[in-house]
């Protein structure tokens, strides 16, 4: 990473540890594709952290793996590259002492070469909320990406996550396309906060071995079918092949949900999502 860059994502980071965000509330900062960093109740959490240089990229990531100084918390959905980043994993394990990872079980072998060691990684096993000190509880759930694929187990091999955190409850979907079983558990839930893929699938794609997600039609269905009370659309700009305009998932929604909230995230942007508990006198 060059100089600026590396300055720009020190002082994001600083950003981060200098955020303070009342109860019922959340910060979240994106970082491109599905990479997110999720502040509340003092606790840094980051799923998929993908920050690594790759030339494919149409812009450079806004932190760089050194910068992540501060993890206490990381999820990752699955294996591929862009959301299991080999090139960043083994800077966060050394940069962060304390830090605790969960993943699909598909997932250890490849955690453990980059440098997690077993005590510090805990297997996503869906239908069960798991707390991760006394702050967060996390429920993995089941994702198909494109294919509902298990291992010999039983467990999935892609899954999203919904985070209990600082009165607030988000569910990052990780990549998926939409089945009956997903939309059940994940509407059973009251997602105060939700951040879906919009990329989409297609036969071409398809043929380049790129695995799709639910379009951002889908998307915008699932957000009100689900009641999602605020939305953020992921997965749309990082390869120029794979890409969408996010510009569509909000034409869609002011055409058919006027009144379903969302917010699309600028790179790096900072957003304090607010819920209504946030405005009551007592936790």
């Amino acid at each position: 990473m060059n100089t600026q860059n590396s300055r720009k994502g020190q002082t994001i980071i600083e950003e981060v540890n200098e955020t303070e965000v009342p109860y019922g509330t959340l910060a979240v900062w994106f970082l491109g594709q599905e990479s997110v960093i999720i502040k509340g109740d003092g606790l840094t959490v980051y799923i998929d952290p993908y920050v690594s240089e790759n030339p494919d990229r149409t812009y450079p990531a806004p932190i760089g793996p050194e910068d992540i100084t501060n993890a206490d918390i990381c999820l990752i959905t699955h294996d591929h590259l862009d959301h299991l980043d080999t090139g960043s994993i083994p800077s966060i394990v050394k940069n962060n002492a304390d830090v605790r990872f969960m993943a699909p079980a598909v997932c250890a072998a490849p955690l453990h070469e980059l440098g997690v060691k077993e005590a510090q990684l805990l297997t996503a096993k869906p239908e069960n909320w798991i707390e991760m000190g006394p702050k967060l509880k996390v429920l993995p759930v089941t994702a198909a990406h494109e294919q509902l694929d298990k291992d010999s187990e039983g467990l999935p091999h892609y899954v999203g996550y919904i985070l209990e955190l600082n009165g607030v409850t988000l569910y990052h979907a990780g990549d998926t396309v939409l089945f009956p079983e997903l939309i059940e558990t994940v509407s059973r839930q009251h997602i105060d906060l939700a951040m879906l893929p919009i990329n989409g699938r297609d036969y071409f794609r398809n043929q380049r071995d790129i695995a799709g997600n639910m379009d951002y039609r889908e998307a915008a269905e699932f957000a009100a079918v689900a009641g999602f009370e605020t939305v953020i659309p992921l997965h749309y700009d990082i390869f120029a092949g794979n890409a969408e305009n996010p510009g569509y998932f909000v034409d869609y929604l002011y055409r058919h949900f006027p009144e379903q909230k969302f917010h699309v995230m600028a790179r790096a942007e900072r957003f304090i999502y607010v819920s209504p508990k946030a405005f009551l006198n007592s936790k």
